[in-house]
């Protein structure tokens, strides 16, 4: 009878434990953030004569962060992000509007409940390049379209702050530093008809990002 007992007791303790650790599990967080993109690309001015304003944007994505009840914690994000720079030479104007799908993975420091430090790295692809309002008459036409002058592929790290005031809200703020070259790398001359939106002096085009979002965790 005794034994029984015992088993019955301590059958009862692993269920007891069991939905303790259970309900004491951190949640897995799920969100969406959207905000805007302030670009700066550098080495636009290795165009011949041209001028480079920063170009603001727009992403708009999803996260996954498990949950932690200590200070590090872990975030995996998918992010659609519009850059790109703004072009002026001698001969031409105009626009370029890169769209790119960016995979950050970042560590997370929890401050408080309310504050979040993150850093970590992220890569970068290229899905549509796009130059409008090009006036280039005097330039010979070429057979290349705009994705075929730009590196599909881009990588480097990140690093921000994100705010939690109420429960689910989150607002944040990030830096990513890229530092894979945007454009494939010409020479004057190396392909007839060369655009003014690509340096011909063999210049990298390197792209600096912040965001600023706001999103909601489920």
């Amino acid at each position: 009878m005794n034994r029984y007992l015992a088993i019955t007791a301590c059958t009862f303790c692993c269920i007891l434990s069991l939905v303790t650790k259970a309900q004491d599990q951190p949640k897995r967080g799920i969100g969406l953030k959207a905000g805007l993109n302030f670009i700066n690309v550098k080495n636009v001015k290795s165009i011949s004569d041209a001028n480079s304003t920063s170009k603001t944007g727009f992403m708009a994505g999803a996260y996954w962060a498990p949950g932690g009840r200590g200070v590090m914690g872990y975030r995996s994000e998918l992010i659609f992000s519009r850059q790109g720079y703004d072009f002026k030479t001698t001969s031409a104007t105009g626009e370029m509007t890169m769209d790119y799908i960016m995979l950050p993975q970042l560590m997370t420091f929890n401050i408080t409940k309310f504050f979040q430090l993150q850093a970590g790295g992220q890569v970068s692809f290229l899905i549509r390049a796009k130059a409008d309002s090009v006036s280039n008459s005097s330039a010979p036409a070429t057979s290349k379209n705009a994705m075929d002058y730009y590196n599909k592929f881009n990588y480097g790290v990140a690093g921000g702050v994100e705010v939690k005031p109420v429960a689910g809200l989150i607002i944040g703020g990030r830096y990513n530093a890229f530092f894979g070259s945007l454009n494939e790398q010409f020479s004057s001359g190396s392909i007839p008809g060369l655009p003014s939106f690509i340096p011909t002096d063999g210049k990298k085009l390197k792209n600096g990002l912040l965001q600023l979002y706001i999103g909601y965790q489920f």
